[in-house]
């Protein structure tokens, strides 16, 4: 039996392990060097268009329009205290009572002194005019009864049947009753209306009455009452004590519009204005925001904290949790853009010459380009001229020049 051999088949040669190794290599090192043209990755961001909104927020307190400390005007004990903190009064309703027993009394002694003027003035009035006229005409029959008198004894001394000291006697009883008349006439001027005595009982009656009024107006202090309607905020006095004029007894906020007032830190100034918008929410009620607006800003500003002083007043009327001096957080709108082109604050590059630019990718490469910048925020800003909505914009680290590739990032 022929027994045949076949032919076996030669190994196919294999390739050097090195070659496959180098080839390796050469696409990695090919890989690295277009990598290295293309640039490392940097941050970038793409323009778009939104809505861009500035707010500032900052800690308020409840403060009423008119607030003020009730007081006493004279000295006094404190008898009764009608109200208590928190009491809601109304115009002219009594806040406290002083002890009015001495006043009373002064009161009353400055009546009677009145009574006693105006009876003098209608004595005057009266009897005394009767008792002047009387005078006058008993001073005027004397007159004529020393005038006839006179007349009788010349011609007794003409004929010689009386002295020349006779004479004289009856010139002197003349003289007298001429005196007597004048100052009768005198009294009677006087007591007659427009007379010096009428015008000093007149006088006296207005002296008197002026004390009167002015004893009956310290009376009258002795009730403190409520000047307009409001709110007692604190209770400074209790019966019994002692109170001087100018001490504040009780602390009243009077109806009246309610404000949010705030010291703003002076850098937000430029960003205020009056008329903005704000909302308004207590801490222990953070569900409930209230709307408000920005009343006054103030002209100057306080040197010592480096603040000013904002005022906002509600839109509508405060809710009954809303108390004085409650510690409230404002958000005021300081302004808004409803189609912006924004970019993140970091992507701007500020220049020496006070110009902003930032670096646009154009064919791979960071292109520096100047804008104009509008509205800010504390992380955005609207860019109002230099790129579109679209443009690729890059970020730190990238430097103009630089060939980059984007690595994409969000901003606000």
């Amino acid at each position: 039996m022929n027994s045949k051999t076949e032919p076996q088949a030669s190994p196919k040669p294999r390739r050097p392990r090195w070659l496959a190794l180098a080839a390796a290599v050469l696409v990695l090192v090919a890989y690295a060097a277009l990598q290295q043209w293309r640039g490392p990755q940097v941050p970038a961001v793409q323009v778009q268009a939104q809505a861009l909104v500035r707010s500032l927020q900052f800690s308020a307190r409840v403060e009423t329009n008119t607030r003020v400390g009730v007081g006493s005007t004279v000295v006094g004990r404190v008898e009764s205290v009608a109200v208590n903190e928190g009491d809601a009064v109304q115009a002219g309703q009594l806040l406290l009572h002083l002890e009015q027993a001495e006043l009373q009394a002064a009161a009353q002694q400055a009546q009677a002194g009145v009574l006693q003027a105006q009876a003098q003035l209608r004595n005057l009035r009266s009897t005394s005019r009767i008792s002047s006229q009387a005078q006058v005409a008993q001073a005027q029959a004397s007159l004529r009864q020393a005038q006839a008198d006179w007349a009788r004894n010349q011609q007794l001394v003409t004929q010689g049947f009386l002295s020349q000291a006779a004479l004289d006697e009856r010139r002197k009883a003349l003289e007298v009753a001429q005196a007597q008349l004048q100052a009768a006439q005198a009294q009677a001027a006087a007591s007659a209306d427009g007379g010096a005595e009428l015008k000093a009982a007149d006088a006296q009656v207005a002296q008197t009455q002026a004390a009167l009024q002015a004893a009956q107006a310290k009376l009258a202090q002795t009730r403190i009452t409520a000047p307009r309607a409001g709110k007692v905020l604190r209770r400074a006095v209790e019966p019994g004590q002692i109170v001087q004029p100018g001490t504040v007894l009780l602390e009243l906020a009077l109806e009246g519009a309610t404000l949010i007032v705030a010291q703003v830190d002076e850098r937000f100034l430029d960003q205020l204005r009056e008329g903005q918008s704000a909302t308004v929410v207590a801490d222990a009620f953070a569900d409930q925001r209230l709307a408000a607006r920005v009343m006054s800003i103030a002209p100057g500003v306080d040197a010592q904290r480096g603040s000013i002083e904002v005022k906002l007043a509600l839109d509508a009327p405060p809710p009954a949790f809303l108390r004085e001096d409650m510690t409230v957080s404002v958000l005021v709108e300081t302004g808004a853009e409803p189609q912006a082109v924004v970019l993140p604050l970091e992507a701007l590059q500020p220049q020496r010459d006070g110009s902003i630019q930032v670096l646009v990718l154009k064919e791979g490469k960071a292109t520096a380009q100047t804008v104009q910048v509008g509205l800010r925020t504390l992380e955005a800003a609207h860019i109002a001229q230099g790129v579109q909505v679209g443009d690729v914009v890059l970020l730190p680290p990238a430097r103009a020049g630089q060939r980059v590739r984007p690595q994409w990032t969000t901003h606000p």
